[in-house]
């Protein structure tokens, strides 16, 4: 099969790759980076689980073909922050008891980083709304819902 070059920016470092045209966004993150935060749940966009940000916005990294980021700017949990130093949104989701299993955690923040990003004060309806593409078997939202509110309110600076 032939393949094609791509280049892109994941967590800050440049790339470069020979791919297929039929690779997919998450599947190049977990097997060629190793970045294993980024989850395959459904495979079809509606769990939110492999959810990254692209150029800033919010993607389901499923549904995107490797060639479709070329050039671009993707950012992964690993890209938030790390152990000695969790990004806020990280930190609340610890502290408030948003992590269960954690399966949905990684694309859950990255939902939220995008919502903050674009809405730094949002009423609880619009965190809803902002999580909507994702779903959580565990927690019943609410847990995740009080962690946002709590970054988003200033308790863990941004």
């Amino acid at each position: 099969m032939a393949k094609y070059p791509l280049e892109l920016t994941v967590n800050g470092q440049k790339h470069s790759f020979q791919v297929e045209a039929d690779l997919r966004l998450v599947d190049l993150l977990r097997e060629k980076l190793h970045l294993l935060g980024t989850k395959e749940g459904c495979g079809k966009g509606e769990c939110g689980s492999c959810t990254v940000l692209m150029d800033g916005k919010s993607v389901t990294s499923c549904l995107v073909l490797a060639l479709q980021a070329d050039g671009a700017e993707i950012v992964t949990v690993e890209g938030l922050g790390g152990e000695s130093a969790l990004h806020p949104l990280q930190q609340a989701f610890i502290d408030c008891g948003a992590v269960q299993c954690g399966y949905c955690t990684p694309g859950m923040l990255l939902s939220a980083k995008y919502l903050l990003d674009n809405n730094p004060r949002p009423s609880r309806e619009e965190i809803r709304r902002g999580l909507a593409g994702n779903i959580c078997r565990c927690t019943g939202y609410v847990k995740i819902i009080e962690a946002i509110e709590a970054v988003a309110e200033g308790r863990y600076g941004r």
